[in-house]
């Protein structure tokens, strides 16, 4: 039978048995999960970067025009994201009319209880402690004298008095956005595998435009909430379907530049956010926050054109087996970049004509259940990315001086959180370049746990045996370490999205960085959740994302090095993108040395090819 013959071959290798024996072995059909050493060629269409793309041109002239169109909303998105820094900072205010006729009160001054204001902002301009909120001091007052200090004369809490008791619905519109943005993430990742990049880019730009607009003209913050909430959605989605378009474009050499550069548009829309802010500032016929909501969502006109201009990911198309469409887009491809396809050696186009009759197979992130190594990786960026947009705020906080004017320290603040954005990604470009993906990852991990760490403890260390220095020593080292934390935590928190797009396959793109996306805009709603409870438990919250650091130092060894690999496609190559060696390339096979369980990561194709079931056998 099939095991006798097995075992006389076996026994004919081990004996010198000649050559009918070892015939037998090659050529004898896979068995208990032997693979033959004898393989059919090697299919070309799955090797996108190694075969694929090359026979297309490369990185050719068609795919820079592209990057470069995903690169122009880069900066559109940017006004977007921090437009609530202006449509909803919390302006000066001064009572001018008090509800009672306590002699304290006088106009043109706020009520005033031991030396106190009735109401005050907080130190980072965005927040406020109202009524019982700010100290249990009174808010009794008929009308308000509201003046901003952030480009505009006029914003949503001025328009509506959001103040004293209607202050709660400040934190709701800035919950609104970021809510938006985590269910358009996790929605919208999972439509981009199913369905295509391109669709969820259009409807993105379509959408945004709609809700976006709509904002403009609310009628009251109710309204303005519920349309910012699907404005999030479909922002989240245009960032998105942007993200892994570009990334899918690039082979792996391009990949982290043409990223970065996207990075430093939308740090320049933050940037020039002011400027804008101020540019809309007493218009004719308008309300400021109005004219710039209609600003900053209608340069999402000049996307319309995609439609046409901008085609579906190639990669994305092979990987799901849309075999048609593939041969029409690289028929497309190959013209733009000048390429023969009938010339071109690999054979690429021949192998897609015996493909076509293949139907398309799209595939749900909820597969990735079924995975080892790959729902590990995303879990562990997720946690990366929470951590890193969540301590950060944790450090702008700190950096902030509590005795000073909350107003006069707007402008400031913003343009040190712009500046720290901008060194971050001046800073990563190197890092990843010398450390690679991974070290340069669990590098700023440890300078933000360090900076942390050093913050919670040692100044509260010199604070109690140093009364002299608590003032003046304490209050330097605070602001240093949060800076310093502030820039390690943002190259945390990009350095973790980029990874995720590395090291996820392309059938479920969309839906793993949605996971770590949805992941980083749960870090940021911790600020104003901490800001609707007056920063009360504001401590514990910075030790809790301390602890969260050193449990992200020990997972960040477990992720594999993507630098210089092709993009993993399918489900079994993400699955096989193992973890290497920190100080050594190549994989590191086996964790344990002796006993059946350290053979538990080894399959049989696996020991086949490295040439370990032959010499065991």
């Amino acid at each position: 039978g099939d095991g006798a013959g097995w075992g006389a071959g076996v026994g004919g290798i081990g004996v010198g048995g000649g050559g009918a024996s070892l015939r037998l072995l090659l050529h004898h059909p896979a068995e208990n999960g032997f693979t033959p050493l004898e393989h059919p060629a090697p299919r070309l269409l799955p090797h996108i970067d190694r075969t694929v793309l090359p026979s297309l041109g490369g990185f050719g002239k068609h795919q820079k025009q592209l990057v470069v169109l995903t690169w122009i909303p880069a900066l559109f998105i940017g006004f977007s994201q921090f437009s609530d820094y202006f449509l909803l900072a919390q302006p000066n205010g001064t009572c001018l009319q008090p509800l009672t006729n306590d002699s304290n009160w006088t106009a043109g001054s706020p009520p005033v209880t031991g030396g106190a204001p009735a109401w005050q902002l907080a130190g980072n301009g965005t927040e406020g402690g109202y009524g019982e909120g700010g100290g249990g001091m009174p808010c009794a007052c008929k009308e308000w004298k509201l003046e901003l200090q952030t480009g505009l004369s006029q914003n949503v809490v001025t328009k509506w008095n959001l103040v004293c008791d209607s202050a709660w619905k400040v934190h709701i519109a800035k919950f609104s956005l970021l809510v938006g943005s985590i269910f358009g993430y996790l929605v919208m990742g999972v439509m981009a595998d199913w369905f295509g990049r391109h669709p969820v880019l259009i409807l993105s730009v379509l959408f945004m435009l709609v809700f976006g607009l709509s904002v403009a003209f609310s009628v009251n913050v109710t309204m303005f909430s519920t349309l910012r909430f699907f404005e999030g959605f479909c922002l989240a989605g245009l960032a998105l379907s942007l993200y892994v378009l570009r990334i899918e474009l690039c082979l792996p050499s391009w990949r982290f530049s043409m990223t970065m550069v996207a990075s430093f548009l939308m740090v320049g829309g933050q940037l020039l956010m002011p400027g804008v802010a101020a540019l809309c500032r007493n218009w004719p016929g308008r309300d400021d926050w109005q004219v710039l909501q209609i600003v900053i969502i209608s340069p999402f006109v000049l996307m319309l054109p995609y439609v046409w201009l901008f085609p579906e990911s190639l990669r994305w198309l092979l990987a799901t087996q849309h075999y048609r469409r593939s041969k029409a887009m690289m028929l497309r491809i190959a013209r733009k970049n000048q390429v023969n396809l009938n010339t071109e050696p690999r054979g690429v186009l021949t192998e897609l004509e015996q493909e076509l009759h293949k139907r398309p197979q799209p595939t749900c992130i909820v597969k990735m259940m079924s995975t080892r190594n790959l729902w590990k990786n995303i879990v562990v960026l997720c946690v990366n990315s929470l951590t890193g947009y969540g301590i950060h705020h944790c450090f702008a906080r700190s950096m902030m001086d509590p005795e000073a004017q909350p107003t006069a320290l707007c402008h400031a603040d913003y343009y040190t959180m712009a500046g720290i954005a901008v060194a971050t990604c001046l800073a990563v470009c190197p890092a990843v370049g010398l450390m690679g993906r991974r070290g340069g990852l669990l590098t700023f991990m440890i300078i933000t746990a360090l900076a942390s760490l050093l913050q919670l403890g040692l100044l509260n260390l010199i604070g109690k045996y140093s009364l002299l220095l608590r003032d003046t020593l304490n209050r330097k080292f605070s602001v240093a370490f949060s800076i310093i934390g502030m820039f390690s935590s943002h190259a945390v928190s990009t350095l973790s999205i980029f990874f995720c797009a590395e090291i996820t396959p392309t059938v479920i793109r969309g839906g793993g960085l949605g996971l770590v996306l949805a992941s980083a805009g749960f870090g940021m709603l911790t600020a104003p959740i901490m800001e609707l409870h007056n920063q009360k438990g504001y401590f514990l919250h910075h030790v809790i994302f301390a602890c969260c650091t050193l449990l992200c130092i020990i997972c960040l060894l477990l992720l594999p090095e993507p630098r210089g690999q092709p993009l993993p496609e399918s489900l079994a190559d993400g699955e096989s993108f193992t973890r290497q060696t920190l100080l050594h390339p190549g994989e590191q096979h086996l964790l344990l040395t002796d006993g059946d369980y350290a053979r538990v990561h080894d399959t049989p194709l696996h020991l086949t090819t490295t040439g370990v079931a032959l010499n065991k056998t």
